[in-house]
């Protein structure tokens, strides 16, 4: 039986071929996956690819050896905690760890001199109970770029662009920004499209931060972003004021476009420490089953509190949950 392999397999296989990075080239074979028509005629190609997917896998996470030495570059990956995890994106001296430093309990180090962040930091950011994880990173300028931003980026859920609105010449800088990322084929967007004619190209969504908004002609500097870049979401920020760095904080939650549900057990109080993440749309049995799986199999119904509902109000498993209900789970 013929394979009848699509076009998008092709360019994709061939890229493939080409990549060295081991992160990449498990995402360029998890794509060339995706494409293959699921058939007799392709049942061995599957298995090829799912076996060096498995093989690459073991290599990222340290398992194989090449020539006697690993081969991985450890900063290109971070493991992913909270809610989700954001990166913190932008041109020399625009302010990333500042940010990360008013935002989180990390210390990066800070300085008036540009490249001051030469390895990406991680911190955790809380927002009304819920926990996100924000990674500053190396500045991008045409002349400079770490490599593994590419996969960083690539891995995130969510990219902040900081940029010192203060400064003239910044629009320039975040032209650059935008055009280093799109050379290996990551789109910064502000929506990410329903349909991807290309599998090789990642888009990611993207929120501008006009940091320093507050500092001399940072003002002016605001405007000019949102001239520039009207279809971004644009969020005023300053260490020197924590309603912005608030704001900050609800702009993503929102850009994300997630839920928090919390739970209660029958008789007891509910537990507002640790809520379930939910995309919007979520429903009971989606909560469940993020609670476990086979919790989510014995659930026979469930009770809601929330606003415009009525306290202890009986639902069904397919019930569309809304932000901050309160669940509790009858089995």
């Amino acid at each position: 039986m013929p394979a009848n392999l699509p076009p998008q397999y092709y360019a994709l296989e061939k890229e493939l071929k080409k990549e060295t990075d081991p992160h990449e080239k498990l995402r360029l074979a998890k794509e060339c996956l995706a494409t293959i028509p699921k058939h007799k005629g392709t049942d061995k190609l599957q298995a090829e690819l799912k076996a060096k997917i498995s093989k690459l896998k073991k290599q990222i996470e340290g398992g194989v050896k090449k020539h006697g030495a690993r081969h991985v570059d450890v900063l290109s990956h971070i493991e992913k905690e909270g809610a989700a995890q954001i990166i913190l994106l932008g041109p020399p001296n625009s302010g990333k760890s500042s940010l990360l430093d008013s935002l989180t309990n990390s210390k990066p180090l800070i300085g008036d001199y540009p490249y001051t962040t030469r390895e990406p930091m991680a911190g955790m950011m809380e927002y009304d109970t819920v926990q996100f994880q924000l990674i500053d990173t190396p500045p991008i300028s045409a002349e400079y770029l770490e490599s593994y931003l590419y996969n960083l980026t690539r891995q995130a859920d969510l990219a902040a662009l900081v940029v010192d609105v203060s400064v003239a010449g910044f629009a320039k800088c975040l032209k650059v920004l935008f055009e280093r990322m799109e050379e290996k084929r990551i789109i910064l967007t502000p929506q990410v499209p329903e349909i991807i004619d290309d599998p090789r190209f990642a888009f990611k969504k993207t929120i501008i931060a006009a940091h320093k908004y507050l500092d001399e002609n940072g003002k002016t500097g605001l405007q000019e972003l949102k001239k520039q870049y009207p279809d971004f979401t644009i969020i005023p920020t300053s260490i020197l004021n924590d309603e912005s760095l608030n704001n900050f904080k609800e702009t993503i939650f929102k850009a994300l476009g997630i839920i928090r549900v919390y739970t209660k057990r029958v008789g007891h109080d509910v537990d507002y420490r640790d809520p379930v993440i939910l995309p919007i749309g979520g429903t009971v049995d989606d909560a469940a089953y993020a609670l476990h799986k086979d919790f989510a199999r014995k659930l026979q119904y469930a009770k809601i509190w929330g606003q415009g509902k009525f306290e202890g109000q009986r639902v069904k498993n397919s019930y569309v949950l809304s932000d901050k209900d309160v669940i509790e789970f009858h089995i």
